[in-house]
C-alpha cells in the first residue's frame, strides 16, 4: 500500500515539472513575438549647404552658319565649257581660274573689231591728210572755205569711226575675258552642277557654282518675343543698337557640342519680327582663319550674362515632377521635405535658383529617388567648393 502511494506522488511531481517546463518556454515565446521591430537606421546621404555665388550664366540659341559672303559664279557669255579647273570643296584663291568657255567665237569677234579700228583709223588719216591739202588753198583763196569745212566734218567723221572701232574692240577684249572664270574672292567651291561641254550662257537659270568666302562666318540665330524682351532688359542702352554693342563676346556651340575656340561679336538685328514664327533674327560674326566653319554647318550660341549673389545649386540634386522642379530641403530635425524652386537660368551643370531657396538652407544631394517628405537622413556635409571644383561652372 505504501509503495503505491510512493509511485503515485512520484507521477504528480512529474507531470508538475514538465506542466512547469511548457509554460516557462510559452512564456518566453510570447514575448519574444510580443517585442516591438527594431526601425531601419537613418540613410547617410550627402548635403550642401546652399549658397550665393557670382557666376556667368548662358542663353542658349539653335543657330545656322553662312559664310560672309555666298557668291554665285555665273557666266557673262555664252559658249560651251572646254575647261573646269577646280573640283568641288575646293579652296581657291582670288583671281584662280575656275571655269574656261570655248573663246574661239570671242577671239574671232576681236579680230574682226580690231580690223575695223585699222580701217577706220586708215579713214581718219586720210580725212587729215584731205584737211591739211585744202587749209593753204583756202587760205589763198584757190579754194572757197566751204570745201574745207566739209573735210574737217570728214575728218571728225573718221575720227568718230575710229572711237566707235576702238569701243568694238574693248567689248571684244571683255568677252574673251569673260571666257576665262576666275574667284572674285578667296573661299572655297560648292558644288559644280555643270560638266565639261556642257552649253551655258548668261540665261543659264542655274549658277555654275557657289563661292563662300569664309575669312569670317556669319551665324544667324533667333529670339522668340520673350527672349527679346528679356535681351532689351538685360543690357543698357537706348536703342537696339546701343544695347547690341553691350553684349559681350559670345561663344559657338558646334554639332558635336564641343566650343568653337574663337569668341564671336553680334552685329546685327532684323528690323521686324517674322510674323509667322513669331521670333527676330540676330547676326554675329566669328573669324574663320583655319577655314574649320563652312557654309550649312549648324551650332548654337551662347550668349553670357553676368549674375551677382545668385543662388547656385548642382542639376543633381534636383527632381521633376508635373513640369516643376523640386529639391529635398534638410529641416533641423535631420527629416526631408521636398520643396519646388524656380530655375531662373543654367550654366553649366547648375541651376540659378530665384525662389525656392534661400543661402544657408541645407538640400540632399544625390539618392533623391529613395527619399519621402517626413523621412529622416544621417546628414554627411558635403562642400559645394570642393563640387565647383570637379565640376566648373
Amino acid at each position: 500500500m505504501k509503495k503505491n502511494q510512493l509511485n503515485f506522488t512520484q507521477q504528480i511531481i512529474t507531470g508538475f515539472l514538465i506542466a512547469a517546463s511548457v509554460g516557462g518556454l510559452y512564456s518566453c515565446g510570447s514575448t519574444t513575438a510580443n517585442a516591438p521591430a527594431t526601425p531601419p537606421p537613418a540613410q547617410a546621404l550627402p548635403v550642401l549647404t546652399v549658397s550665393d555665388h557670382q557666376v556667368t550664366a548662358y542663353r542658349e540659341f539653335t543657330a545656322s552658319i553662312e559664310g560672309s559672303r555666298d557668291i554665285e559664279i555665273r557666266p557673262q557669255v555664252d559658249g560651251y565649257l572646254d575647261r573646269i579647273s577646280v573640283d568641288e570643296g575646293a579652296y581657291v584663291k582670288k583671281g584662280q581660274t575656275l571655269f574656261h568657255i570655248d573663246a574661239r567665237p570671242y577671239q574671232e569677234q576681236l579680230n574682226t573689231a580690231n580690223a575695223s579700228l585699222q580701217s577706220a583709223k586708215a579713214a581718219l588719216e586720210s580725212a587729215a591728210i584731205n584737211v591739211e591739202k585744202l587749209t593753204p588753198l583756202v587760205a589763198n583763196n584757190v579754194v572757197s572755205d566751204v570745201q574745207l569745212k566739209t573735210a574737217k566734218a570728214a575728218q571728225d567723221a573718221a575720227r568718230a569711226n575710229v572711237l566707235q572701232a576702238q569701243a568694238a574692240v574693248d567689248a571684244a577684249k571683255i568677252n574673251v575675258g569673260y571666257t576665262s572664270i576666275k574667284a572674285p574672292a578667296d573661299g572655297y567651291i560648292g558644288t559644280i552642277p555643270f560638266k565639261t561641254g556642257s552649253l551655258v550662257g548668261k540665261s543659264t537659270m542655274e549658277a555654275l557654282t557657289v563661292l563662300s568666302e569664309t575669312k569670317d562666318i556669319h551665324v544667324y540665330f533667333s529670339m522668340s518675343e520673350l527672349d527679346f524682351l528679356e535681351f532689351k532688359k538685360q543690357f543698357p542702352g537706348n536703342t537696339i543698337e546701343q544695347k547690341i554693342k553691350h553684349i559681350p563676346a559670345v561663344e559657338l556651340l558646334l554639332a558635336d557640342n564641343s566650343v568653337y575656340p574663337q569668341k564671336g561679336k553680334v552685329e546685327i538685328v532684323e528690323g521686324q519680327f517674322d510674323k509667322t514664327m513669331g521670333a527676330i533674327n540676330f547676326r554675329a560674326t566669328f573669324p574663320n582663319v583655319n577655314g574649320l566653319l563652312r557654309s550649312g554647318n549648324t551650332g548654337r550660341i551662347k550668349i553670357p550674362r553676368e549674375l551677382t549673389k545668385s543662388v547656385l545649386i548642382p542639376q543633381e540634386a534636383t527632381f521633376e515632377l508635373q513640369d516643376k522642379v523640386f529639391v529635398y530641403t534638410v529641416l533641423d530635425s535631420n527629416k526631408v521635405e521636398g520643396r519646388p524652386v524656380t530655375v531662373s537660368d543654367r550654366s553649366g551643370h547648375y541651376y540659378l535658383i530665384s525662389k525656392g531657396l534661400k543661402p544657408g538652407e541645407k538640400i540632399v544631394y544625390n539618392g533623391l529617388d529613395r527619399l519621402r517628405d517626413g523621412m529622416a537622413i544621417a546628414p554627411q556635409k558635403m562642400s559645394m567648393d570642393s563640387l565647383l571644383i570637379a565640376n566648373p561652372i
